[in-house]
């Protein structure tokens, strides 16, 4: 999450100059889901409408249910429906478990359904697309807590959280635990593992990124490549338990 709007913003750049419709498509797309993801509806909905805007047929069909998402959670329902309309003739059409899913919790957000969050629950199981599933329970825990139903709410979130902090959406599993909280739920931080566990390299660059080191710049002091740089910190999020660097820098066992 800390690093995403910088790429974003810079592949943006790259895109617009280039000039390259698709290319700024996706760019936009991407944004729609970390701001969807921050629960910063006006910007998703701009980003959103001008991932659609470009006419690709393919980031059309990912970035309508950001559309939908964003618009609902802005008032904008107008919006939310004509989205909701240009997806529905996408999904119905193709049928697939995802297109059947995805297009069912977009409904639910328009509709306010529970048959409809059910839906995209059984859809998406079906799907090795976790993200999607994941989101499909982040949805449905927050509609139950906007119905009252705290408890039925937080076996929802719970499930959300658990499963987009494993797979590194920091920002939607920060939504999640938000909704928990409010939920009355009590939450904890995720379990980390122990520094011990870290190769030397991994100590090394543990360090080095927890003082505020860019990938770029530990590469650089490592004489290795970026990539190579972001490989370890996969690694070493996956033994300590955690998905960002802020979470790295606040372990103590590192400064």
């Amino acid at each position: 999450m800390d690093e995403a709007r910088p790429m974003i913003e810079a592949f943006t750049a790259e895109a617009t100059a280039s000039g390259t419709g698709q290319t700024i498509a996706n760019a936009n797309w991407a944004a729609a889901v970390l701001d969807n993801g921050l629960a910063d509806y006006p910007a998703a909905l701009a980003a959103a409408r001008a991932a659609t805007r470009h006419g690709d047929l393919f980031v059309t069909a990912i970035a309508l249910p950001e559309l939908v998402e964003a618009a609902t959670r802005s008032g904008d329902h107008e919006t939310a429906r004509a989205a909701l309309a240009s997806l529905t003739e996408r999904t119905e059409g193709s049928a697939t478990p995802w297109a059947l899913g995805v297009g069912a919790y977009a409904r639910a957000l328009v509709t306010g359904d529970e048959s409809d969050h059910r839906a995209a629950l059984d859809h998406l199981g079906a799907t090795r697309l976790a993200p999607y599933l994941a989101r499909a329970h982040l949805l449905y825990g927050e509609w139950l807590r906007r119905q009252g139903r705290k408890r039925d709410a937080r076996t929802q979130l719970r499930t959300a959280r658990e499963r987009l902090a494993d797979i590194g959406m920091t920002a939607f599993a920060d939504r999640a635990t938000a909704e928990l909280r409010a939920a009355g739920e009590v939450v904890r931080g995720r379990t980390t593992g122990d520094i011990d566990d870290l190769t030397a390299q991994e100590t090394h660059i543990a360090r080095l990124v927890a003082g505020g080191a860019t990938s770029k710049e530990v590469a650089g002091r490592l004489f290795i490549s970026p990539r190579t740089v972001d490989a370890h910190l996969r690694n070493i999020f996956h033994k300590l338990g955690i998905t960002s660097r802020r979470q790295l820098r606040e372990l103590p066992g590192l400064r």
